[in-house]
């Protein structure tokens, strides 16, 4: 369906009667936050700011005192998409291809639409961009927003409708909540129930949030603070939690309108973010942020709502993690689990029901750039083996390892094993980039993804987002390694801005031995944008109005190469600066 068409729809979502049967399957909405810690909620005390639709959910729901994620954005993506550890699924970068889960894996959203669920997609995806990694191969009917890390714009960006790229409306989190309530309204007129997930990219950086929110917190004396206060970025804090409000805002967007549904009762929402905050501000005086595998770094927020069938206002104590949401969610639904690998997470159902007397012991582990810690019901073993009672030492101040000698010895343990039997699965040599998917016609391959040669640079030390500048020389190159999947004819498109006086490139395309020749005859030279929104200096790239240029047809044979491009001829002082190569599969 056209993006035009959701938006059209939208006036009616409030006019237009849904029925919904009390037979059918419960709907699903998994609303995921981004850098958002758990301290970022006034239900968790912080009188800085004021969460009150969230904090509804938690009223209304079941909160999980001790929820556990990663210490950053894709693997806790990986983990709930699949019930598994991320180093399993091949997830051990946040950029680069190392963001990608390998093929073999089943998802959330391959199991519900086996179950005859519509499931969509809006926000943030970071497991992938080319097809079939991209979320339209991973399970997802419908997709809409960026596939990347992170993104360098928040106000109607550049996005992508189910791969094909499309300018965004407005603000980032309100666009996707749009697209997401036209999906839900779209199936539930049909009378076919939803699967949405909702991965926002707010609070993380750039630091951009409409005036609304910001007027409210641009001067704002702040009451709670890191426990290190030297460390805090005040004026990050305030934008961050501004940004938290608009979430907010949304979140109630999207109940009310399952209120004004009537099918509130019918639909399970889940809230939680992918990992600690992204910055130091208070966070219940835990230790770490986003990046640790302390406490701080990987408990965030977590609610499920399910009115008349799970308990209300209920906190479960019991620890838990984003690896559980998975069998969670289809027990709760009534569906079967399909896929042929065990899952590292257990049903959260019978603490949602109150229907279970002796919970097994647990342990739930944390990793990134290979630190790994252990979390149990009442201990965390550190990344250093540091062991900490956190029942009577939540901020991980006091070392207990002569006090417990026993704990620390099984934790240490119990680490080796996991590193053992978890990390050696992970497997990090270079997958080329799939071209060409016979299911999908279009190939982004951005910057982000290519490696450049000589004296190009790109636009940030990020590679998420960036753009190569600094093309000056003839022995200079850009190329991807990629799978060409599907041998055929492929339109190339370069979207780039080269300066008047710096038209007249020639260039190559190659691949494998075919070429295809072109040049740039028109001038496009957009000004660098986003540091006027910016509410704090970022360190990410700023973003400009790349302009699509047709290069021409080259064919593709399938395999494996590089996938070159090089100038032939330099009249000016650079060839142009380049975002991404958009291939469209022809015949």
């Amino acid at each position: 369906m056209s993006h035009s068409y959701f938006r059209f729809i939208l006036v009616w979502l409030f006019f237009i009667p849904v029925t919904a049967w009390s037979d059918q399957k419960p709907n699903v909405i998994v609303i995921l936050a981004d850098d958002q810690g758990w301290g970022d909620l006034s239900m968790n005390g912080n009188i800085n700011l004021n969460t009150p639709r969230i904090d509804s959910l938690a009223r209304e729901g079941v909160i999980f005192d001790r929820f556990y994620v990663c210490p950053v954005c894709s693997p806790t993506r990986a983990e709930f998409l699949t019930g598994r550890y991320h180093p399993r699924t091949g997830v051990f970068n946040v950029s680069t291809g190392g963001e990608r889960m390998d093929l073999d894996e089943t998802t959330i959203a391959d199991t519900f639409r086996a179950a005859g669920y519509a499931t969509g997609a809006f926000g943030k995806w970071h497991n992938g961009m080319q097809y079939p990694y991209h979320p339209n191969g991973r399970g997802f009917d419908e997709y809409y927003g960026f596939c990347s890390g992170h993104w360098g714009h928040y106000f109607s960006p550049m996005l992508e409708h189910n791969g094909k790229l499309i300018t965004g409306n407005g603000y980032i989190t309100d666009d996707f909540t749009d697209m997401a309530l036209a999906f839900m309204h779209t199936q539930l007129t049909a009378g076919k129930p939803f699967f949405a997930y909702l991965p926002y990219c707010i609070p993380h950086s750039p630091m951009q949030v409409p005036d609304t929110y910001w007027e409210r917190f641009a001067n704002k004396k702040l009451n709670y603070h890191h426990r290190d206060p030297g460390k805090e970025d005040i004026g990050h804090t305030r934008a961050a939690l501004a940004m938290c409000e608009n979430i907010d805002w949304n979140v109630g967007r999207i109940l009310d309108q399952l209120d004004g549904w009537k099918i509130a009762d019918n639909t399970i929402v889940v809230y939680f973010s992918d990992n600690g905050p992204n910055g130091w501000r208070w966070n219940g005086g835990m230790k770490g942020r986003k990046g640790s595998t302390d406490e701080g770094g990987v408990r965030v927020p977590m609610i499920i709502r399910w009115p008349g069938h799970i308990s209300t206002g209920q906190c479960v104590k019991q620890i838990a993690g984003a690896i559980d949401l998975l069998p969670t969610l289809t027990e709760l639904a009534g569906i079967n689990l399909i896929g042929d690998k065990p899952l590292d997470g257990l049903s959260l159902a019978p603490l949602l029901r109150g229907t279970v007397d002796n919970w097994p012991e647990r342990m739930i582990f944390s990793h990134w750039n290979d630190r790994v810690s252990v979390r149990t019901q009442q201990y965390r073993l550190d990344q250093n083996g540091n062991l900490y009672d956190m029942l009577t030492d939540s901020g991980q101040k006091l070392v207990v390892n002569d006090k417990f000698p026993e704990v620390a010895k099984r934790l240490q343990q119990e680490v080796v094993r996991w590193r053992q039997e978890v990390l050696a699965e992970l497997d990090r040599q270079a997958r080329p980039f799939t071209v060409g998917h016979p299911d999908f016609i279009w190939t982004q391959l951005p910057a982000r993804d290519a490696i450049a040669t000589g004296e190009i640079k790109r636009s940030s030390i990020h590679p998420n987002c960036s753009y190569f500048t600094n093309w000056k020389r003839i022995e200079d190159t850009i190329h991807w390694p990629i799978e060409v999947l599907q041998s055929g004819d492929y339109e190339i498109q370069l979207y780039y801005t080269c300066p008047a006086a710096d038209i007249g490139s020639t260039f190559e395309v190659s691949f494998n031995g075919d070429k295809l020749y072109s040049r740039i005859t028109q001038a496009h030279e957009p000004p660098v944008i986003g540091a006027e929104q910016d509410r704090t200096p970022r360190t990410e790239s700023y973003v400009k109005d790349f302009k699509p240029v047709r290069a021409g047809l080259i064919h593709l044979e399938k395999g494996i190469g590089d996938l070159m491009l090089r100038a032939l001829e330099i009249p000016g002082n650079q060839v142009f600066d380049l975002r991404l190569v958009m291939l469209k599969y022809v015949r």
